[in-house]
């Protein structure tokens, strides 16, 4: 039968090695690098946030940045459709020569562009299907130019 120690035979993940006693962080003091531990999580009860309403401006913002992405014709944009439902939009960011960032797939906001989509600013193309999504490529709606002349121009 093993004796009892003061040190338990297992590792204790917010005690010091030496002591047992609670590191400083964690009692909400400043350890030795000055750094504070956490002490807001007193109130879990309360639901948390997911994400702040998006503003009018911001909004707008975010429209004409998705259209002026989806309108360049070097970028080639996608919408995914996976097998429950789930849409995701996105495109391919080549790497930057300058700051040496990029290569890397990049999500578009869903709600902005079901947006553009519902006001035909945005259009599908041909589907590409796998057995656990479908792909559509994503471009902007062609716009339908009139022909003949306007009433009240002069001839």
């Amino acid at each position: 039968m093993p004796l009892a120690t003061s040190h338990p035979s297992y590792p204790v993940a917010d005690a010091d090695s030496a002591a047992n006693t609670v590191h400083p962080a964690r009692r909400g003091e400043r350890d030795r690098a000055g750094r504070a531990g956490r002490t807001d999580l007193a109130c879990l009860s309360a639901p948390l946030p997911l994400r702040p309403p998006r503003s009018a401006v911001a909004l707008d913002a975010l429209v004409s940045e998705v259209l002026r992405i989806v309108a360049d014709s070097r970028t080639p944009v996608f919408v995914t459709v996976h097998e429950g439902g789930r849409t995701r939009y996105g495109y391919w960011r080549p790497v930057d020569a300058a700051t040496g960032r990029g290569g890397c797939y990049v999500a578009l906001p869903t709600d902005v562009c079901e947006k553009l989509r519902s006001g035909g600013r945005i259009e599908l193309g041909e589907p590409v299907t796998d057995p656990a999504k479908t792909t559509y490529r994503i471009r902007t709606a062609r716009t339908r130019v009139k022909t003949g002349r306007h009433e009240g121009s002069a001839a």
